[in-house]
């Protein structure tokens, strides 16, 4: 079945899309008002532009492209399964919720407040999030490959995901993950990854204050440390770490085995859990 095509026009008010079906909307503005595309299924949208909030609700097998979204357009793709966006540009939070099956690429968030919030099946290639706070909460099978993140408290309760060449500068990163890997990405924020389980990291320069402590398996390959890296892998278990250069300081470490180039100082403590039986080896 052809597509019904809508070009060139303009929608506003309430619902003024509701349950279209097999339509392709080019160059149209959804104009102030609430859910103008709402229950759809099998949509396409390219070179459009969203004012509205709660713009695309409950749309299934969607592909966006080269769009627009300003500000006003909050809280804009929600419980919106199988649905691809390229080449577009949002300037509002709270985007991407309660979905499965999201590939994003090449796309713009210039406010990532409380974005991607329990998306399953996610995959982002060539991603920028700017400013605001949580972005990734609770997501599940992830495929990240290009991101770049000024945004807070990252990838906190995500399980299973798979990162390439990242670059992100955050504050209290990857807290409760489960099975999470890491490649060749650069990462700077305080107390990475607390209280998490299987978490990898290859080739990766560490940042921040006090990280990977409280971890139940961490692996770290090929990993560098900025000098205020201090009291690293407090309460960690099962640590298989190896790193290059110079790590300031490790404390308190419980099982496992540490080998880095140099090690500034080895904090063993009142506080050490027992049995404690982490190796740890300069040179």
């Amino acid at each position: 079945m052809d597509k019904t095509v809508i070009i060139d026009q303009t929608f506003g008010g309430e619902r003024p899309l509701f349950a279209i079906r097999d339509t392709r909307l080019e160059n149209v503005t959804i104009d102030e008002g609430e859910s103008g595309i709402k229950c759809c299924q099998d949509i396409e949208v390219n070179h459009c532009r969203f004012i509205g909030k709660y713009p695309l609700w409950h749309v299934d097998r969607s592909l966006v492209t080269d769009c627009f979204f300003e500000v006003g357009s909050r809280s804009a793709i929600w419980y919106s399964n199988d649905m691809t966006m390229r080449d577009c540009v949002i300037d509002a939070p709270k985007f991407f919720r309660e979905m499965q099956g999201l590939v994003v690429e090449n796309v713009q968030l210039n406010d990532a407040d409380e974005t991607f919030w329990k998306v399953k099946d996610l995959k982002l290639r060539n991603v920028s999030l700017h400013e605001g706070t949580y972005p990734f909460m609770f997501c599940e099978d992830i495929d990240v490959d290009g991101l770049k993140s000024d945004s807070k408290y990252v990838f906190q309760y995500v399980k299973n995901a798979v990162i390439r060449n990242a670059h992100i500068v955050t504050k209290d990163a990857f807290w409760e993950t489960e099975n999470v890997t890491i490649y060749d990405s650069f990462l700077d924020g305080e107390y990475l990854g607390w209280h998490s389980k299987n978490l990898r990291l290859v080739r990766c320069h560490i940042g921040g204050e006090q990280p990977l402590c409280y971890i139940d398996g961490i692996t770290l390959e090929d990993c560098t440390f900025d000098a205020a890296c201090d009291r690293a892998f407090e309460d960690s278990t099962n640590i298989n770490a190896t790193i290059r250069g110079t790590i300031t300081e490790i404390k308190n470490p419980v099982s496992g085995r540490i080998v880095a180039e140099k090690i500034g100082k080895v904090t063993l403590d009142e506080h050490l859990k027992q049995p404690a039986c982490c190796e740890i080896v300069e040179g």
